[in-house]
Protein backbone atom coordinates (compact mmCIF):
# COMPACT_ATOMS: atom_id res chain seq x y z
CA UNK A 1 0.00 0.00 0.00
CA UNK A 2 1.47 3.68 -1.16
CA UNK A 3 1.23 6.69 1.10
CA UNK A 4 0.30 9.36 -0.98
CA UNK A 5 -0.27 13.36 -0.23
CA UNK A 6 -3.00 12.75 -2.75
CA UNK A 7 -5.01 10.05 -4.42
CA UNK A 8 -6.12 11.51 -7.34
CA UNK A 9 -3.48 10.40 -9.91
CA UNK A 10 -3.62 6.93 -7.70
CA UNK A 11 -7.62 7.32 -8.78
CA UNK A 12 -7.55 8.02 -12.03
CA UNK A 13 -4.46 4.98 -12.89
CA UNK A 14 -7.38 2.50 -13.09
CA UNK A 15 -10.96 1.97 -13.97
CA UNK A 16 -11.57 -0.34 -11.17
CA UNK A 17 -10.30 2.40 -8.56
CA UNK A 18 -12.51 3.29 -5.57
CA UNK A 19 -11.97 5.97 -2.89
CA UNK A 20 -13.58 5.00 0.26
CA UNK A 21 -13.22 6.79 3.99
CA UNK A 22 -12.84 4.77 6.59
CA UNK A 23 -12.25 5.54 10.31
CA UNK A 24 -11.29 8.74 8.97
CA UNK A 25 -8.84 7.52 6.61
CA UNK A 26 -9.29 8.17 2.66
CA UNK A 27 -7.97 4.68 1.03
CA UNK A 28 -7.95 3.79 -2.69
CA UNK A 29 -9.05 0.03 -3.23
CA UNK A 30 -9.68 -1.98 -6.51
CA UNK A 31 -11.55 -4.62 -6.20
CA UNK A 32 -10.26 -6.35 -9.94
CA UNK A 33 -6.12 -5.46 -8.71
CA UNK A 34 -6.30 -6.26 -5.04
CA UNK A 35 -2.88 -5.30 -4.71
CA UNK A 36 -3.63 -1.75 -6.33
CA UNK A 37 -4.61 0.31 -3.33
CA UNK A 38 -3.29 3.39 -1.29
CA UNK A 39 -4.10 5.61 1.79
CA UNK A 40 -3.59 9.25 1.96
CA UNK A 41 -1.98 10.67 5.22
CA UNK A 42 -0.45 9.34 8.69
CA UNK A 43 -1.65 6.98 10.92
CA UNK A 44 -3.77 9.28 12.42
CA UNK A 45 -6.86 8.11 13.17
CA UNK A 46 -6.24 4.15 12.32
CA UNK A 47 -5.74 1.45 14.58
CA UNK A 48 -1.81 1.81 14.34
CA UNK A 49 -2.43 5.29 16.51
CA UNK A 50 -4.66 4.13 19.16
CA UNK A 51 -2.40 1.20 20.25
CA UNK A 52 0.80 3.68 20.24
CA UNK A 53 2.80 2.59 17.77
CA UNK A 54 4.00 5.01 14.87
Amino acid sequence: MKVLSSLASMKRRHAGCQVVKRKGTLYVINKTDPKFKARQGSTKGTKLSKKGVK
